[in-house]
C-alpha cells in the first residue's frame, strides 16, 4: 500500500536544490600536504620568541663564572685535542630542563633535537644523554660553588640580607623500589652471585672473544661490577642501620628489628610520606632567605624526621656566605632542645618553632611558656618567646617562604630522584635551588631597578 496508485514518471524539470547543488560543483578545499618539502630561511633565533624564558635561562647562566669546569679542560689554544663543550651550555640546559620538570639525561638529549628552546640552547652544538648526565653527576662540588657564586652577588647587592631563614624538609622518592630491600642474609648471597658474574664475564671474553663486540663485552663487565659495589654497600649500609636499631632498643628494652637496605639504592631508607605510605626516599632539606626568597642552603639525608637538621643547615651557610642567620624559622619537626640549644651557643641564632603539644598543656592548667625543669637557657627563652604577639607574626613568615619553596620545587618535577645515591641526589637538589634562585635574581633585580627608576 505504500506505492502511489499512479506513477508519475521522471521529473520534467530538476528541484531547485538540485539545480543549487549542479552550479556549485563539488567543494574547494585547502587541503593539508605533509610531504611537500619546504625551505624556510631563519635563524633559530628568529624563530624563537623574543621574551621566551631560554633566552632569560641564558642570559643567567651566562653571567656566571664556571671556573671549576673550565680549569678541567685540557684542549687549550695552541695544543692538540678535541675542543670540549662550552659548560655554559651544559648548565644553561640543565636549568631550563629543571624548570620545564625534565629531569632525565636522555630526555633532555631527546628534546635537544626535537624542541625549539632546546635546539635554541644548543646553537647547533651536539650533545648526547652521557655528557649530559656526566656534567650533572660529576660535578658535586662545582655546582654548589655556583649556589654560593650566585646567593653571595644577591648579597653583595644588598638585594639579600641573612637576617632570617626559613627552614623545611620535603620527602622526595628514590630511585628504588620496596622490593629492592633485603636483609643480610639474602644481600650476601646476592653478592655471591654478582661475584660469580663478573668472573663468568671475564672468562668469557677471554674464550670467546668473537660472540660480543668490546664495546658489548665492556658495557656487561661493567653493569655486573657496578651490580657487585651496589650490593657491598648495601650490606656496608645494613650494618649501620642494623647497629643503629639495637643502639635504640638497648635504650628502649626492646628487640631490634632486622635492618634492610637496597640492592638498587642503597643509602635510601624507607619513610613515611605524605600519602600515609611508606617507600624508599630521601629527606630534602631547603633554608630560604624570608626577604628575597632565595634558597641559601640545601641539604640531603636519609633521615626520616628533622629533629637534628637545623644545627647542620646553620653550619653550612656559615661556611658559605662567612655569616649565620639572625633568625631561623622552623616547623615543630625541627624544635628539639639539642637543636634549639645548639642554634642559640654556638651560632646566635634565635629560632621560631611552635611548642610541642600547647593546647594540651592549657587544658592541664599548665602554662607551655613557663620554662620547664632541665631547661637551658636557650630553650627557656624559647619557649617564652613563643607566647608573644610579635614571635606569632614572625613565625608566619615561615608557611609563605619554605612552604611556597617546596612546593615550586614538587611543581618542577622534585618527587622522585633521577638519580642513585645520596650525593648524587643532593647534586638534584642543588641544581633546583639554582635554578630557582637564577630566576628570583632576575625578580629582585627588576624590582630593585623599577623602585630607583
Amino acid at each position: 500500500m505504500s506505492a502511489l496508485l499512479f506513477d508519475k514518471g521522471p521529473a520534467e524539470h530538476p528541484s531547485p536544490s538540485q539545480v543549487a547543488q549542479a552550479a556549485a560543483g563539488r567543494p574547494r578545499l585547502r587541503v593539508p600536504h605533509r610531504d611537500q618539502i619546504e625551505m624556510h630561511w631563519a635563524s633559530l633565533d628568529e624563530l624563537l620568541e623574543d621574551d621566551h624564558r631560554a633566552r632569560l635561562v641564558w642570559t643567567a647562566v651566562a653571567g656566571l663564572r664556571l671556573d671549576g669546569w673550565l680549569e678541567e679542560i685540557k684542549a687549550v689554544e695552541g695544543s692538540v685535542g678535541r675542543d670540549a663543550t662550552d659548560p655554559r651550555l651544559l648548565a644553561a640546559l640543565w636549568v631550563y630542563a629543571t624548570l620545564e620538570g625534565v629531569g632525565s639525561a636522555r630526555e633532555l638529549a631527546r628534546l635537544c633535537q626535537k624542541h625549539l628552546a632546546y635546539q635554541w640552547l644548543c646553537g647547533g652544538v651536539s650533545v648526547n644523554y652521557h655528557l649530559l648526565a656526566d656534567f650533572r653527576s660529576q660535578g658535586g662540588d662545582k655546582w654548589d660553588a655556583l649556589l654560593t657564586q650566585i646567593v653571595a652577588s644577591l648579597l653583595a647587592e644588598g638585594l639579600v640580607t641573612m637576617t632570617r631563614v626559613a627552614q623545611d624538609g620535603m620527602r622526595v622518592r628514590a630511585s628504588a623500589g620496596k622490593a629492592s630491600f633485603r636483609r643480610r642474609g639474602r644481600l650476601e648471597s646476592f653478592l655471591e652471585e654478582a661475584r660469580q658474574q663478573v668472573e663468568t664475564l671475564k672468562q668469557l671474553a677471554d674464550e670467546s672473544p668473537e660472540e660480543l663486540s668490546r664495546a658489548q663485552r665492556a658495557a656487561h663487565q661493567r653493569a655486573a661490577r657496578e651490580r657487585t659495589e651496589r650490593i657491598e654497600e648495601a650490606i656496608r649500609n645494613c650494618e649501620q642501620l642494623q647497629a643503629e636499631r639495637e643502639a635504640r632498643a638497648k635504650i628502649a628494652c626492646e628487640p631490634a628489628k632486622e635492618a634492610r637496605a637496597s640492592t638498587t639504592d642503597p643509602e635510601a631508607r624507607n619513610m613515611k610520606f605524605a600519602n600515609g605510605g611508606y617507600s624508599p626516599g630521601y629527606n630534602v632539606q631547603f633554608s630560604t632567605e624570608t626577604a628575597g626568597g632565595v634558597i641559601v642552603g640545601v641539604a640531603v639525608t636519609n633521615v626520616g624526621n628533622d629533629g637534628g637538621e637545623l644545627p647542620p643547615m646553620l653550619e653550612q651557610i656559615e661556611e658559605r656566605y662567612d655569616c649565620c642567620p639572625g633568625e631561623a624559622l622552623v616547623d615543630g619537626g625541627f624544635a628539639a632542645k639539642e637543636a634549639i640549644r645548639d642554634a642559640a651557643e654556638n651560632h646566635g641564632c634565635t629560632v621560631y618553632a611552635p611548642l610541642k603539644d600547647e593546647e594540651k598543656q592549657r587544658v592541664k592548667g599548665t602554662d607551655p611558656h613557663a620554662p620547664k625543669k632541665g631547661d637551658s637557657a636557650a630553650v627557656a627563652a624559647w619557649r617564652a618567646r613563643m607566647g608573644t604577639d610579635a614571635a606569632k607574626t614572625i613565625y608566619r613568615l615561615r608557611c609563605q617562604t619554605a612552604e611556597w619553596v617546596n612546593a615550586m620545587a614538587r611543581n618542577r618535577g622534585l618527587r622522585q630522584m633521577p638519580v642513585r645515591g645520596q650525593r648524587k641526589c643532593r647534586t638534584v637538589a642543588v641544581m633546583y635551588a639554582i635554578a630557582h634562585n637564577l630566576m628570583q635574581a632576575l625578580k629582585l633585580r627588576a624590582e630593585a631597578i623599577q623602585m630607583s627608576g
